[in-house]
This record gives structure tokens, C-alpha cells and sequence, in this order.
């Protein structure tokens, strides 16, 4: 029993978040790319040395499950003996660093004089790793199509910068200066949590250290099992489909879960989901554990900071060699099933906790990645959008409108005015997509569109895997609208399509639709006050109005017919 007073735990742990929020803002403030600093693709970490998260500030929440199992990797491959103070390790092989290979890794261990006493870790996006196309890969079917694989290697050994391995990266890189100046602000905010924690560590001494992490993994423990204890016993099964694999275009793919809770522990079971697809649909072991983690971490401790404590009464089953265990040579590049995961995990739940869980939500991130060289400055350009979706009706109100997706809470979207200085292309609108949340007593929350005009020959590619099935709605609420995207809109040549990779011309536009969330509840039992605030609004048109709420409005003095209403309302009754 720990003989730590509560106010010194507090103090290391509020010091620990700290440390993880001076990551951040050094890795943000650094960077190059707008990728972290404007959309935050970035997770990241304090641990100790049994790979035990202590502290995050989250951009992507999926990475952080994935960015223990990472680390584990890592330190096994490596050897513990092996890793000495300065060493800066970068993993970027799929199976271990859990994402794709431009997802790269970067571990610091941390020392107390000669003492290993834990670990930074930050898992971010690079632009490129001579990948087989520029940009983002849709149809890769090896992970040796997928960029340079790094297996746990030193960029820094004992402080000295590893010039071959960063000339490896140079010479298999499109991108190089943008990419190794990402790097080195990766590297920078390893060395800031290092910093903070041996500060930390010097004045308060091992001992307590090391007490306190205890202290504060239990209490992480102890509030997931306490949560846990108040949820229905049972088990629910839920499935939902991907578009395809980018490789076989025809066949869709399926996502199946089993949740138990019982007294003390969840279990997920993947057993039944996709075989291991052609395509880079494949997810590696340590991202499905990180969605999975998100999931259970939703409904049971959302509203306290992540630590290892947490996930202890979770238990995650996934088949290897099937989607949601990726074995090599397996590819990984396109990593979405990802992002539908979560919500099948609350779709199941759903059937137990129906006051609890909401909806579907638009159900993608709805990405658009513009590249090529530009006219202005020569010099190639890369820029992803990351738009918002609406989230899912719940018995307590509406979904939330065009706001990020549920597994990356912690990132944002690139403004219009970075986009537009950084990249040749025009914005020429973005609004809220009326009609596209679900209808319910509690609206599902509308998605966006955004509409882009390019300048210049560029390439275009849009990563969107759920547009042939719509966000679900529940407790007798409607679907909402999936997204989609538009190609050459108005043209001969207007295509209605998701995942694509096109050359563009200059003058060429590209419609981005993002999906809106499900509806929750018996349409027909909303107030028509707020149906008609949803019109006079331009969130719902008069047609959905009276067709899919009952709600009669007069289009010129924009109020309720109130006997109409009552009318078609009483049919249904």
C-alpha cells in the first residue's frame, strides 16, 4: 500500500499532463506541415518502463492504444540493454508502429542518472516515405509497396545524429526537407517530455515517482471498473460495411463485433469481421486495440485525461491474418476501417444502453489531398483537407454539426485561408448540408460541403470509404445522408464517386460531401418549434419537414400550420 499522500500524487500527475501539453504545443509550434499543426495527425505520450501510458495529449484518439503497443514493439526489437540516454528510436513498420508506414513513431527513452525510468512517444504523419504513389496510396497490395520500412532504428545514438539513416530517409523521400523538418520537431517534443519528466523525477526522487505511477494507474482503474459495474450484463452484436478494398471495387467489406460485459470486464471480439483484404484495408493488431480503447474508454471514463489504468477491464479478441489483425506482407496504407470501427462497437452497445449511446455519424473523416507542383514557387505542395461529419441524434439532443469524427477528437480541420495560401486552388464555398442529418426526434447532425477549384495541374485524391451505406439511426430515428464526393461537377464527365486518384486540370472543381449523423427517437415526436427553427435555419428543407418530421410550414410567412400539422401527426398516431 502506497504511503503517498493524495496531494503529492495529484501534483505528479497534473505535472505528467502537463509535460504531455508542453509536447504538443513544442511539436505544433516546429513543425512544418499543416497536417500537424493545423489538422494535429499526431499522437503522443509519457510512459514508463513497462510501456504503460502515464499521460497524452491527443490529436488522433486511436493512436493512443496503438503508440503502447508501439513502443512495446520497439523496445522488444530493440532490446532494453540496447537503448542508451539520447537514443531517439523511429519505427515505422505497420505490424508494430500500429498504423501505416508514413505514421511514423518516434520513442525517447528517458534516465535518471544511469537509470531507465521510462519512454516519450509520438506517433505523426509524414508526407512521404518513397511510398508508390505521392501523396497517399489507395490500392497497394503488398506493405512493400507501401515506403521505406524502419524497424525500430536510431535516428540518435546516445545524442549523436545517425547520418546514414537520415540519408536513407533523404534519398527515399519526395518531400525531404518538408519531412525531415517534421522529424526534428518530433524530435524536439521527445526531448521536451524527457526534460520535464527527469525534472520531475529530480525533485520529488524514484521512490515516490515510482509510487505515484501506481497510485495513478490504480485510480485510472478504479474509475473504468466503478462505470463498468453500473452497465447492463450482456451480449450484442453489431456489423456495417466499407465501400471496398481500392483493389476489388466490387465487393464491400464487412465489419462484425461481439461485446460482453460482464461484472468486471468488456470483451471485444473482431471473430467475425472481413478476412484479411487484397487491398490496404488491413488494420495492424495495435490499431485496433486503439479503436477499440476508444470505444470502451467513450462509456466509461470520457470525461477524465487517458492512462493505462483505464483499458485494464478491457479484453480485445482479433483474429490474426484477418482485417483486424494485419500479419506481413499484409497492406496497410489505407487504414479506414479504422474510423467505422468505433462505431460498430456503439452500435452493439446500443442494444444495451440505448439512453447512453448516440447514433451513427457521418461515418468518415471525408479527406481531399491536393498535390503537385506550384505555380507560384515551383516547388511541389501537399495539402489534406479533414472535414467534418455530423454526429449521431442521442437521447439527450441533437447530434453535433460538422464537427471532426469521433476517433479524432483532439484534430481540427485546415481553415480555407491556409489551404488557399499554401496550395493552388480556391475554396469557393463550405456550408452545412441541409437534409443530411437523420431525421429523429433528436436531429442527427449535419454534414458539410466544400467545394474546391483548382488553379493549376495538380492531382487530386480523396480518401472516403463509406458512401453505399448511410449512417444508422436509432430508437426508431431515421439514417442520415452518406457522404460522397463530386468529381467534374456539371460537366460530361461529373462522376459521383468516394476513394479516387485523379489528375486535374486547371479550372478543374471537386465537390467534398461529408455524411451527416443518424436521428435518434420517433421523428413525428419532435417539437415543431424546433422544426421549424431547423428551416428558418436551412438546416431542413420544407419538404423534409412535412414529409419526414410532419411539420406543415407556410413558405411565405415561415410559420406552423398548425391543423395541417395535427393532421398528418394524428394519421401516424
Amino acid at each position: 500500500m502506497s504511503k503517498l499522500d493524495q496531494i503529492t500524487v495529484e501534483v505528479i500527475h497534473n505535472y505528467l499532463l502537463s509535460a504531455a501539453k508542453e509536447m504538443e504545443r513544442n511539436l505544433m509550434r516546429t513543425s512544418y506541415n499543416t497536417i500537424i499543426y493545423e489538422i494535429r495527425d499526431f499522437g503522443l505520450g509519457i510512459y514508463d518502463t513497462q510501456f504503460r501510458l502515464l499521460a497524452e495529449s491527443p490529436g488522433l484518439a486511436i493512436f493512443t492504444r496503438g503508440n503502447d503497443y508501439g513502443l512495446m514493439k520497439t523496445v522488444e526489437f530493440l532490446g532494453e540493454e540496447n537503448i542508451d540516454p539520447g537514443d531517439i528510436v523511429l519505427t515505422s513498420y505497420p505490424y508494430w508502429s500500429s498504423a501505416h508506414p508514413l505514421d511514423v513513431l518516434a520513442v525517447s527513452p528517458i534516465f535518471h542518472g544511469d537509470r531507465l525510468i521510462g519512454y516519450t512517444a509520438i506517433k505523426q504523419h509524414w508526407l512521404d516515405l518513397g511510398q508508390k504513389d505521392p501523396g497517399y496510396c489507395l490500392d497497394t497490395t503488398s506493405v512493400y509497396q507501401e515506403g521505406l520500412l524502419l524497424p525500430a532504428a536510431k535516428i540518435y545514438k546516445q545524442g549523436v545524429l545517425n547520418q546514414e539513416l537520415l540519408n536513407i530517409i533523404r534519398f527515399n523521400n519526395r518531400l525531404p526537407n518538408r519531412v525531415i523538418g517534421d522529424m526534428n520537431a518530433q524530435i524536439s517534443a521527445c526531448r521536451t517530455g524527457e526534460r520535464r519528466v527527469e525534472e520531475l523525477v529530480e525533485k520529488f526522487g524514484v521512490d515516490t515517482y515510482e509510487q505515484a505511477i501506481e497510485e495513478i494507474l490504480d485510480h485510472g482503474e478504479r474509475i473504468a471498473r466503478a462505470r463498468l459495474a453500473e452497465l447492463p450484463r450482456g451480449t450484442w452484436s453489431a456489423e456495417d460495411w466499407l465501400d471496398d478494398d481500392g483493389v476489388d471495387k466490387d465487393t464491400m467489406l464487412k465489419l462484425k463485433v461481439e461485446v460482453t460485459i460482464t461484472g468486471d470486464e468488456m470483451i471485444v471480439d473482431w471473430s467475425g469481421s472481413q478476412p484479411a483484404t487484397v487491398g490496404p484495408m488491413n488494420l495492424p493488431l495495435g490499431l485496433t486495440l486503439g479503436v477499440s480503447g476508444l470505444a470502451f474508454k467513450g462509456v466509461t471514463t470520457p470525461d477524465t485525461p487517458a492512462n493505462a489504468g483505464n483499458f485494464r477491464p478491457l479484453k480485445v479478441i482479433a483474429p490474426e491474418g484477418e482485417i483486424m489483425h494485419a500479419i506481413p506482407p499484409a497492406p496497410t496504407f489505407t487504414i479506414w476501417a479504422s474510423l467505422l470501427a468505433p462505431e460498430v462497437i456503439l452500435k452493439a452497445l446500443a442494444q444495451g444502453l440505448p439512453d447512453v449511446v448516440p447514433a451513427c455519424s457521418g461515418g468518415d473523416i471525408f479527406d481531399v489531398m491536393g498535390l503537385g507542383v506550384h505555380p507560384r514557387t515551383g516547388r511541389p505542395w501537399l495539402e489534406a483537407t479533414n472535414e467534418g461529419v455530423g454526429f449521431g441524434g442521442h437521447a439527450d439532443g441533437d447530434g453535433e454539426d460538422g464537427i471532426m469524427h469521433l476517433t479524432e477528437p483532439g484534430c481540427r480541420n485546415n481553415p480555407v485561408e491556409v489551404l488557399e495560401m499554401k496550395a493552388p486552388w480556391i475554396v469557393e464555398n463550405y456550408y452545412l448540408r441541409q437534409d443530411s442529418g437523420g431525421p429523429g426526434e433528436h436531429r442527427g447532425g449535419l454534414g458539410v460541403t466544400r467545394t474546391y477549384h483548382f488553379l493549376a495541374p495538380s492531382s487530386v485524391l480523396t480518401l472516403v470509404k463509406k458512401t453505399k451505406t448511410k449512417p444508422w439511426g436509432m430508437a426508431g430515428g431515421k439514417d442520415g445522408e452518406n457522404g460522397h464526393v463530386i468529381v467534374w461537377p456539371g460537366t460530361e464527365k461529373e462522376e459521383i464517386t468516394g476513394a479516387i486518384s485523379y489528375p486535374m486540370a486547371a479550372e478543374d472543381v471537386i465537390v467534398n460531401n461529408s455524411g451527416g449523423g443518424g436521428g435518434w427517437g420517433d421523428p413525428f415526436k419532435r417539437d415543431p418549434d424546433k422544426v421549424l427553427e431547423d428551416v428558418r435555419n436551412e438546416f431542413v428543407s420544407l419538404a423534409s419537414a412535412k414529409e419526414d418530421y410532419g411539420v406543415v410550414i407556410d413558405p411565405k410567412t415561415m410559420t406552423i400550420d398548425a391543423k395541417a400539422t395535427e393532421a398528418i401527426r394524428g394519421k401516424s398516431a
